[in-house]
């Protein structure tokens, strides 16, 4: 049971248990007591998250014509396990389920790194590392698998961000990358109506979050850019969530508030992007 202690000390005279701790008659000084109390709830009362300073980073693959199976073999079979040798942390590896997002020849996937300079080294390790050099010449005997240089960004997660974790729901799941960009000097605009409005909508219409992130360079949208992760029971079940979602009074309120603060639209003409997703088989997040 957790007392409070009054003005006059009344409670301070009796026993009391706070966190398993028990008060005896000895102390009856008030300002002791409401120290002591406080002390107490800082270690009982749970603290917010601790925040994310790993380094994310989204990389994007697109294969040569055909080539899909071989990069994604490699990766099963010797990318994945190299990663997790030199210190990155494999999160979710997916490919998209419609052909004009690249179902035949793009892989998405998720890493993370204790810092940018450890992902810089951990990087330079892998590329060094004789089995990565022996299994990247045996996949490329029949030619190369990539039909251009991988896109890196580099990614922080948001304050309000749920915690990224990997793990295998009890079922299948569609996953859906989304990338807003927003108009010059309103991404905290879009952040504020995030944390207040949308992800709440977005549990309520039946979508689970799996990580919100900006970029960290500028030059890839740092200050313009935001890129989320949802999963859904299925890409069907995602586009009705999304439906009845657009539906909801609250967020056509939210929505219209954030805007006539902003002075219009948070985002620019087209600059929300959605890709779904489904997960490869050797994706730690599923």
């Amino acid at each position: 049971m957790l007392g409070y202690f009054t003005a006059d000390g009344e409670e301070g005279r009796q026993f009391m248990a706070v966190s398993g701790v028990m008060l005896g008659p000895h102390m009856q000084s008030t300002k002791f007591t409401v120290l002591l109390i406080g002390l107490l709830l800082a270690l009982i009362v749970p603290s917010s998250a601790e925040e994310d300073t790993r380094a994310y980073e989204l990389r994007i693959y697109t294969a040569a014509p055909g080539k899909l199976p071989d990069l994604l073999a490699r990766f099963r079979n010797h990318t994945c396990k190299l990663f997790e040798k030199h210190g990155m942390e494999n999160i979710g590896y997916w490919v998209p389920v419609d052909p004009e997002n690249g179902s035949e020849t793009t892989l998405y996937y998720i890493l993370a790194h204790k810092s940018r300079e450890a992902a810089k080294a951990s990087f330079a390790a892998f590329g060094q590392d004789p089995e990565w050099q022996e299994a990247r010449k045996a996949s490329e005997a029949d030619g190369k698998l990539l039909a251009k240089a991988p896109e890196s960004i580099f990614l922080k997660t948001t304050d309000y961000s749920v915690p990224v974790k990997t793990g295998v729901a009890e079922k299948e799941r569609a996953f859906e990358l989304r990338i807003y960009d927003t108009v010059e000097g309103k991404l905290d605009a879009l952040h504020s109506r995030f944390r207040d409005h949308t992800m709440g909508l977005f549990t309520k219409h039946g979508m689970t979050h799996i990580g919100y992130w900006t970029p960290t360079d500028a030059d890839k949208g740092a200050a313009t850019k935001l890129i989320y992760v949802l999963a859904h029971s299925s890409k069907e079940a995602g586009l009705a969530s999304f439906t009845a979602f657009r539906a909801d009074p609250t967020w056509i309120e939210a929505k219209a508030a954030s805007e006539k603060a902003a002075g219009g639209s948070l985002t620019i003409p087209d600059g929300v992007k959605s890709i779904y997703m489904k997960t490869t088989d050797f994706s730690p997040l599923k």
